[in-house]
């Protein structure tokens, strides 16, 4: 007995290439710049327990200001990927059991 199954795909245009490969580049440069701006607030001393504490807090506030500016990339850069992915291709095969 032969069964069919349906198989759905879709083909990328040009434009949905591009985002795709835009939000891939996004991602990578978001994280190299995470890791760098760590790497060199590890690398800075502090002299005393101020600035040892204002490091801290800024620190905080700098990765948190790259998170978020990740994150609202993510959102548009992925709005377009999604809106740009292709029609809906159904292949329908026949499989004999």
């Amino acid at each position: 007995m032969a069964t069919i199954v349906r198989r759905e795909t879709r083909k990328r245009g040009f434009f949905g290439w591009i985002f795709l490969i835009l939000f891939i580049l996004f991602n990578l440069l978001m994280v190299w710049w995470l890791l760098a701006y760590w790497s060199s607030l590890a690398s800075t001393t502090s002299a005393s327990d101020a600035e040892a504490a204002g490091k801290a807090i800024g620190g905080t506030i700098g990765s948190g200001m790259l998170i978020f500016l990740w994150a609202a990339g993510d959102v548009i850069l992925g709005l377009f990927v999604l809106l740009t992915r292709g029609r809906k291709i159904i292949i329908e095969e026949t499989v004999s059991a």
